[in-house]
């Protein structure tokens, strides 16, 4: 066998790199053909509420889980404290709890509050 020295390698070498691209690039497509083929059109509608209309109604898929209902399930929220930007103030009414847990060099103070508006 002989030995490939300077720009004749160089060739060598780009030609190879050339090959095994154009074999990427057919796998690819291959793949994505295949893919396409086995997904199904799967559509979901959420609705929001008149009043947070403005809202974007994109939410991630992992998120969706089964629901049964229960009447006490249901909350309602006042509408009338909500502000434009979607925020409202929570006040705390009252301390529940608090520990102390000692790490290696610091304390760490846990406050376990109830909240006014929150449910």
């Amino acid at each position: 066998e002989r030995v490939i020295e300077g720009p004749e390698m160089i060739e060598v070498t780009n030609a190879k790199v050339a090959v095994a691209k154009e074999k990427l690039k057919e796998d690819r497509t291959r793949q994505k053909s295949y893919a396409d083929k086995h997904h199904r059109a799967l559509e979901f509608q959420p609705a929001l509420p008149p009043q947070l209309s403005h809202v974007h109604d994109v939410f991630h898929v992992s998120l969706l889980r089964g629901y049964k209902y229960h009447p006490l399930h249901v909350i309602t929220y006042p509408f009338d404290q909500i502000q434009t930007d979607l925020s409202y103030v929570e006040e705390p009414e009252a301390i529940l709890d608090r520990q102390d847990r000692i790490m290696r060099k610091k304390t760490i103070s846990f406050v376990k509050i109830l909240w006014r508006n929150h449910p």
